[in-house]
């Protein structure tokens, strides 16, 4: 990040402001559509907009901060950098592990999904937002690397298809709430969105914990 230019921090810090800016709704409003519907997708949507809030707030502050010259010191500045890729792979996985016991304990309980409309509303526009977010980190990336930014464009990456999982699974329990075969729909979902957490959480965070090194390359395919 040192490499920076006053011109790409700029560009940078107010990418990841907007970008928490407009993190800070998802809660709000899913928490909202949460109370009108009894969908299981709809409950882990909640929880990793949460979590996934948190880690941006952590990553514009460190790169504020980097930004504004507050930590000179290579190391402090690589540690506060590590801190924030882990503080995205940690929010990403721990959003991962609620959600799947959140799945799996109503796996065997059905429940019709009430309206999710509101929830189906933010998760389209969700996805049509985070997938310019994940394209614009990825552009950032190119022009200069940054330990923060890449970050968020994984982050975002995994954002823009879960929102989709999220879309196609709310849209089934709207066409038909009270069909048995739409419980299963809306599990399915949710334990989408949960393995797909844990495994963008363990990547993102290997290169930050050699211990994990050996975790991830086990779940790995040969040759992969």
């Amino acid at each position: 990040m040192s490499n920076l230019s006053k011109a790409q921090s700029s560009s940078r810090e107010k990418t990841l402001l907007i970008s928490l800016l407009l993190s800070a709704f998802g809660p709000l409003v899913t928490g909202f559509a949460l109370v009108s519907s009894r969908s299981t997708t709809q409950l882990a949507d909640f929880v990793r907009r949460s979590m996934e809030l948190v880690a941006v707030f952590v990553a514009w502050w460190v790169f504020h901060r980097l930004q504004r010259n507050a930590e000179p010191d290579a190391a402090h500045r690589s540690a506060l950098e590590r801190s924030a890729a882990l503080s995205t792979a940690g929010a990403m996985a721990g959003s991962g592990f609620v959600l799947l016991g959140v799945a799996l304990s109503r796996l065997s309980v059905f429940e019709p999904g009430g309206n999710v409309t509101l929830g189906l509303t933010v998760a389209a526009l969700g996805l049509v937002v985070h997938a310019w977010f994940w394209r614009r980190y990825a552009i950032l990336t190119g022009e200069q690397y940054s330990a923060v930014i890449t970050a968020q464009q994984q982050l975002y990456r995994a954002k823009t298809w879960l929102d989709l999982c999220v879309f196609i699974a709310l849209a089934v329990v709207a066409v038909a709430p009270n069909h048995l075969a739409t419980h299963y729909v809306d599990i399915l979902g949710s334990l989408t969105v949960a393995g797909y957490l844990l495994w963008s959480g363990l990547q993102m965070a290997e290169p930050h914990l050699p211990g994990m090194w050996a975790l991830t390359r086990g779940l790995r395919k040969p040759g992969s």
